[in-house]
């Protein structure tokens, strides 16, 4: 089975690890764990890294330190992982949702404004897949209505606006640095932030709330949510080859895009003129030439060896929300639901050979010529 993201490690990466282990220096501190903070929030643009065990907690985190009040809104596009939610609704706040543009699969901005109440207190900013979000509308919206961003950039290393980096716009960034992202620790996360007083609550909240000068005294309640020096180990080295690792993501992209050519009723995961796609997955959405949804194409390329993953599923059709009373109102969010049922993406990790890549677009194009002969 070709999967479809394994991590590539050089051997300097594998030596700080072991540099943590040979000194004792494992647990959640260590001489890593700053340089990685530092080297992180230094290639973005931001003043202050704090890294956290991973981008879900990243989130949490930044939710925390909005402050919000039970009934509080933050908007944020439909289509993303739960995470984003989750947070939200973690302290006591309501996602309120927009949907997707068709182009490039980013939350359609267009729809921003005529969200916004009383309540509104952040957007959420989640850039999809490598490609940035069109963020100069959200800049002039935030200013306008005097709202923090949370910016998402879990996702989108290394990735452009308008030639500025995803990671250097919000208020407060987060990331994942999970096995399949372009740097990658295993788990881990962090939060960027452009106020010394946020990062300071930032590494409180990480660590219990822990105060300064009585360890266990405590104010307010945080969480463990620490980085060991070892996961911060394997990240440093990735940080200074960043550019390295963009240039082969977009190479295997435009390998696909290449050997695959245009395949009639597949849209093919491209690039706005304004953006630099670091192309973290190669995405594929499918039109109802395919069938209902993408499954059987998925499990026909299984049994062909070549493993898949579905896109994800809207925030208003997950049945924990609805559960919890949100997205009741019956809103519909079309683009996002197109993608849920006929997105998915193939095979495009680090390491990923010439070879392998040319296998899975031949066993590709079969089964979607199997596929649409049997419609």
């Amino acid at each position: 089975m070709i999967p479809v993201a394994e991590p590539a490690l050089s051997q300097e990466d594998i030596a700080r690890a072991n540099d943590c282990f040979a000194t004792g220096w494992i647990s959640s501190a260590g001489k890593y764990i700053e340089e990685f903070e530092q080297r992180w929030a230094a290639y973005c643009g931001m003043p202050y890294g704090v890294a956290v065990s991973n981008g879900s907690v990243a989130l949490d985190v930044a939710l925390r330190l909005l402050s919000l009040t039970p009934g509080d809104e933050v908007i944020m596009p439909s289509f993303t992982i739960i995470s984003c939610a989750q947070a939200i609704t973690a302290v006591g706040g309501i996602p309120v949702l927009v949907d997707s543009e068709s182009a490039a699969w980013q939350m359609d901005v267009s729809q921003i404004e005529s969200k916004i109440t009383s309540r509104t207190k952040a957007i959420m900013v989640v850039h999809i897949y490598g490609h940035p979000v069109d963020m100069d509308p959200i800049l002039e919206i935030c200013k306008k209505h005097n709202l923090k961003l949370i910016e998402d950039a879990a996702e989108v290393h290394g990735a452009r606006y308008k030639g500025r980096l995803c990671g250097s716009f919000g208020d407060i960034v987060t990331f994942s640095f999970f096995a399949n992202k372009l740097i990658t620790t295993g788990e881990g996360g962090m939060i960027l932030l452009k106020d010394e007083e946020l990062a300071r609550r930032a590494r409180s909240q990480r660590n219990l709330c822990f105060q300064p000068k009585r360890r266990f005294l405590h104010d307010e309640l945080g969480n463990n949510f620490r980085l060991t020096n070892v996961q911060a180990a394997l990240g440093v080295g990735q940080v200074a080859r960043i550019e390295e690792i963009v240039d082969r993501k977009r190479a295997i992209a435009h390998r696909y895009k290449e050997i695959l050519g245009d395949i009639p009723g597949v849209q093919q995961h491209g690039e706005m003129p304004w953006g630099k796609n670091v192309y973290w997955i190669y995405g594929l959405l499918l039109d109802e030439r395919y069938g209902a949804d993408c499954r059987a194409v998925m499990e026909d390329l299984a049994q062909r060896g070549v493993e898949t993953r579905p896109f994800f599923l809207g925030m208003h059709e997950q049945p924990v929300f609805k559960k919890m009373g949100l997205f009741c109102d019956g809103e519909r969010y079309p683009v996002a639901e197109r993608l849920a049922r006929h997105g998915f993406y193939i095979p495009s990790g680090l390491t990923i050979t010439d070879e392998q890549i040319v296998y899975v677009a031949k066993n590709l194009t079969e089964a979607l010529q199997a596929k649409n002969v049997e419609r």
